[in-house]
């Protein structure tokens, strides 16, 4: 059931999306030398990888890494990148991993290759056999503010109570955060 609802819900949303996603790839484009999307490697369901497309909000160049890794984040944003970051708009062609089922509407947040110590928790809690998401619990409750641990708690509270309701409620409780710009740092 939650596989048909991403695929209904992505559809929709592909089809009400379409006029801005096409206006933001063409701003990513004018504003800053480069793809308007960036593909990064990310790991998925039972730690496979896969290719996460993302709009180009860093300078071509950037390291892989996680943002709170880099000296100065704001120094490597394109001139859009920080609007991009905190209206969430750079997530948007997510809906391709989602149609393509790599990843969900809802589910832990899919970890770079590189951060070995997220992958390797979330593999000792069982976060690894969720599909990971657009959104999840705990970007709901502190999105990038959060230290590991607590990250990786609340993926395993979402593996505890995972539902079609609660998946429900983490979608309108992202709608607010994204509304609101609440819990984004760079």
């Amino acid at each position: 059931m939650k596989r048909l609802f991403d695929l209904m819900l992505g559809l929709m949303a592909v089809v009400v999306l379409l006029g801005p996603l096409v206006v933001v790839a063409v701003l990513v484009r004018l504003t800053s030398p480069g793809p308007a999307l960036y593909w990064s490697d990310r790991v998925g369901q039972y730690n496979k990888i896969f290719k996460m497309p993302k709009f180009r909000s860093m300078r071509v160049g950037t390291p892989a890494v996680a943002t709170h890794l880099l000296t100065n984040p704001k120094a490597h944003l394109t001139p859009i990148g920080s609007f991009l970051r905190k209206s969430s708009l750079d997530e948007l062609p997510q809906l391709w991993s989602i149609l393509a089922g790599d990843m969900s509407f809802v589910g832990p947040r899919p970890a770079l290759f590189n951060q070995h110590d997220l992958i390797e928790l979330r593999t000792q809690k069982n976060v690894h056999t969720l599909v990971p998401g657009l959104t999840g619990w705990a970007q709901v409750n502190g999105r990038d503010e959060l230290p590991i641990p607590q990250k990786v708690a609340l993926d395993v509270e979402y593996l505890q109570r995972q539902s079609f309701w609660f998946d429900i409620k983490i979608l309108w409780l992202t709608f607010l955060k994204v509304v609101q710009r609440d819990g984004v740092s760079h």
